[in-house]
C-alpha cells in the first residue's frame, strides 16, 4: 500500500472515530437535558389562582429552559410547607416556589415563629404577575362607587348606626389588610368578618350577609362580568384593563389604599447568579409569549416580569408596609 492510501486510510479512520465520539457526546447531552426537570412548587391545592398561573406558564417555560417543567402542589400552614421544602432544595434553581405576597411579606409579621425566613432562606428570581385588589359589593347594594361606600360608612359612624362590614379570606390576608388601609385612609370603621378562604367570603357578599369584600380581580371577574357583584373601587395606582370604568381609590380622593397580591418566583438560598439569571431570562420570555400573556390578562392577572434586584426591592417595601399594618392593628394569626 503506497503512502497516499495509507494516509487516506488513517484520516478516514480518525474521522469515523471522531464522528462516533461526537454522536456519543450529543446523545449524552440530549439524555441529560431530557432527564432534567424544573419543579414549580405551589403552596395551594390545584385549581386555585396561584396554581392557574403556574400551569399557564409551565409549558412555555419548559420550551424556554429546554427541559420539562412540572407543577407540584404542597398546600398547608399558610405557605410554610412549600417554603421550607424549597429552602431545603438544591441551590441550582431546579426547584422554584411560586408564591403570593402573603407568605413572604406578611407571614413574618403575622407569626411569632416560622420554619423559614424569606430573606435568609430564599433567593428572589422574578416577579410573575400583579393581582391588584378590587372592592366589590352585592348587585343590590345602594352604593355604586367606592366614594359612596365610604360616605355611607362615615354616616353610620356619625349616626352611631350599625357599621358596614367587610368580609376577608382570613385574618392577616391581603383582603383583610386592604380593608384596614381603607379604614385608615378614609377615617372610617369597617368591621372585619374573617372567613376560611375567599369562596365563602364571596358567597356571603353575594347573599347580602356582609357589605363588601376586597379581592384579587382573577377570583372576582366572572361575578363582576355576570352582574352578580359590583366593582366599585380599584386599590392600585391605575385602573385595571378589564375594568376600565372602575376608578381607583386615589381618583376618588382616598389615597393610601393600594394593595397588590403579587405572585413571584423564589429559589433556594445559595443558588448561583448564573442559574438565577438563566431562569429569570426564561421567565421573561415566557411572560412575553402572546398566548401566555393573553391567557393571564384575560383572567385578570397582569404579567409583570422583573429583575431579581427589583423583586428584592419590592419584597422589602411590601414587608415594611404590611408589617406596619399588622403591628399597628395588633393583628394575630388565627
Amino acid at each position: 500500500m503506497n503512502q497516499f492510501f495509507k494516509s487516506a486510510l488513517v484520516q478516514a479512520t480518525l474521522a469515523v472515530a471522531c464522528g462516533a465520539s461526537m454522536l456519543t457526546i450529543n446523545a449524552h447531552a440530549q439524555t441529560s437535558a431530557s432527564n432534567k426537570i424544573t419543579r414549580i412548587i405551589v403552596a395551594f391545592p390545584p385549581g386555585g389562582p396561584v396554581d392557574f398561573v403556574a400551569r399557564t406558564m409551565s409549558e412555555q417555560l419548559s420550551k424556554e429552559l429546554g427541559h420539562q417543567v412540572i407543577v407540584e402542589n404542597k398546600a398547608g400552614a399558610n405557605g410554610a410547607i412549600a417554603a421550607e421544602f424549597v429552602s431545603r432544595s438544591s441551590p441550582d434553581a431546579s426547584v422554584l416556589w411560586l408564591t403570593s405576597v402573603g407568605a413572604v411579606a406578611i407571614n413574618p409579621a403575622l407569626y411569632d415563629k416560622l420554619p423559614y425566613d424569606p430573606k435568609l432562606d430564599l433567593t428572589p428570581v422574578s416577579l410573575v404577575v400583579n393581582n391588584v385588589e378590587v372592592l366589590v359589593v352585592g348587585e343590590r347594594a345602594p352604593y355604586n362607587t367606592g366614594a359612596e361606600f365610604v360616605t355611607t360608612a362615615r354616616k353610620a359612624m356619625q349616626d352611631k348606626a350599625s357599621p358596614l362590614t367587610m368580609a376577608s379570606s382570613g385574618t392577616g390576608s391581603v383582603p383583610h389588610l386592604a380593608m384596614e388601609l381603607l379604614n385608615d385612609a378614609a377615617k372610617i370603621n369597617l368591621i372585619h368578618v374573617p372567613y376560611k378562604g375567599a369562596a365563602p367570603a364571596i358567597n356571603d357578599v353575594l347573599a347580602g350577609h356582609v357589605n363588601g369584600f376586597f379581592g384579587d380581580i382573577p377570583g372576582l371577574i366572572s361575578f363582576i362580568k355576570s352582574g352578580k357583584l359590583k366593582a366599585i373601587g380599584i386599590a392600585a395606582p391605575k385602573r385595571h384593563p378589564l375594568l376600565p370604568d372602575v376608578k381607583t381609590f386615589a381618583e376618588m380622593g382616598v389615597a393610601g389604599v393600594d394593595s397588590d397580591n403579587w405572585y413571584a418566583l423564589f429559589a433556594a438560598k445559595g443558588t448561583t447568579v448564573a442559574d438565577i439569571d438563566r431562569v429569570n431570562a426564561a421567565v421573561r420570555r415566557t411572560l412575553a409569549n402572546d398566548a401566555v400573556k393573553t391567557k393571564l390578562m384575560q383572567s385578570g392577572a397582569e404579567p409583570a416580569a422583573s429583575s431579581p434586584a427589583e423583586l428584592v426591592k419590592l419584597l422589602a417595601s411590601d414587608t415594611a408596609k404590611w408589617t406596619r399594618v399588622v403591628k399597628a392593628k395588633n393583628i394575630k394569626a388565627d
